[in-house]
């Protein structure tokens, strides 16, 4: 049997979340111990295969969940500082690398602040920014439509933004978490109201103008 896995596998947890890291295979080969570690080469819980203990590490003691049927780990309220590398291994005659998971703890992203202001000079149109934590999006809604934008941070963070209708939609996220504010095109209805006065007067006065001269 060959259980080496090279590849990392990539996780991402919202901090105070749990996570549960499996081991990605059916069968295990033959072994004496069993054992998950940290990039510290920490054990964090071993599993004695002839009397079918297990040991936890006291800084996890109250905070992770081992089971000894399917050899899955699961940790429980991470932290940032919990991010790492975490590898399950086989031990009898010589160590097996059975799986590696790099694990980042990462907070849920913030409500993104959205700012749209109303064109007083084209009576269709707005201008509005769509501002993240370490993104912003700026662009024109015009005449009920606007361009998809999105941004996305060398730290996984995406900013979308686009148009439904009169809406405005600002979309923030990151591989744990997305918060989404939406709002309105509030389009000058004072120019189009004047608009409209001028040209029912235009129409008043030659219809006026008309009459007078048959």
């Amino acid at each position: 049997f060959k259980f080496v896995h090279f590849a990392e596998i990539s996780v991402f947890v919202q901090t105070g979340a749990s996570v549960k890291l499996d081991i990605q295979t059916q069968q295990l080969p033959e072994f004496d111990l069993f054992y998950w570690m940290n990039d510290k080469s920490e054990e964090i819980v071993r599993y004695i295969n002839g009397t079918k203990k297990v040991r936890h590490h006291t800084f996890f003691e109250n905070r992770l969940d081992f089971n000894a049927k399917t050899f899955s780990l699961t940790l429980k309220n991470m932290q940032k500082t919990d991010s790492g590398l975490y590898r399950a291994r086989a031990s009898a005659d010589s160590d097996i690398n059975i799986v590696t998971y790099r694990v980042s703890v990462i907070d849920a992203v913030k409500t993104p602040v959205l700012i749209v202001n109303s064109n007083r000079s084209s009576p269709d149109s707005c201008s509005f920014t769509c501002n993240g934590s370490n993104s912003i999006i700026s662009s024109i809604y015009n005449s009920s439509s606007c361009s998809r934008e999105e941004v996305t941070s060398s730290d996984n963070h995406t900013l979308r933004l686009s148009c439904s209708g009169d809406s405005i939609i600002c979309n923030y996220s990151n591989p744990v978490s997305w918060k989404t504010v939406n709002e309105l095109c509030t389009v000058n209805q004072g120019a189009k109201q004047k608009e409209q006065t001028i040209y029912a007067e235009v129409d008043v006065s030659f219809i006026l103008l008309f009459f007078i001269n048959h």
